[in-house]
């Protein structure tokens, strides 16, 4: 009885090794991303609470800031300052946001870059306050 090569299946060892370097790798980016992103959502969270404060339009851009600088110091933010807040006025409405670089090194000499915008402004709140 003759057995035929032909048509045997499976992962050569060449192969899950470049598996492997490829399910590290991602996992290594994701590893070194994932502060990045939660800082964002906890800044992003903090400016749309700012937003929202009723009595924003009456406070001043230092007081914005102040606001700001306290939230910062409890939910640990260390990306984004005070002075990095750009406070403007669109439409009645106070705009509280911020653009700003987050980079890493992740192996040897190669770095990543990831640019961020976070902002009070949304489009629910923005157009319940014009329809008031």
């Amino acid at each position: 009885m003759r057995v035929c090569n032909k048509y045997q299946q499976g992962v050569t060892l060449i192969g899950m090794l470049l598996w492997g370097v490829v399910i590290v790798f991602v996992a290594l980016v994701a590893m070194k991303l994932t502060p990045a992103y939660i800082e964002y959502f906890t800044i992003t969270k903090v400016l749309r609470d700012i937003g929202q404060d009723p009595e924003i339009k009456t406070l001043k851009a230092s007081d914005i800031r102040d606001k700001f600088n306290k939230r910062s110091q409890i939910d640990d933010i260390h990306s984004v300052k005070p002075n990095d807040l750009e406070i403007s006025k669109d439409g009645g409405v106070t705009v509280v946001s911020v653009d700003y670089p987050f980079q890493t090194k992740l192996v040897g000499n190669i770095s990543l870059l990831v640019d961020f915008h976070a902002s009070s402004d949304s489009g629910e709140s923005r157009t319940v306050q014009q329809g008031e």
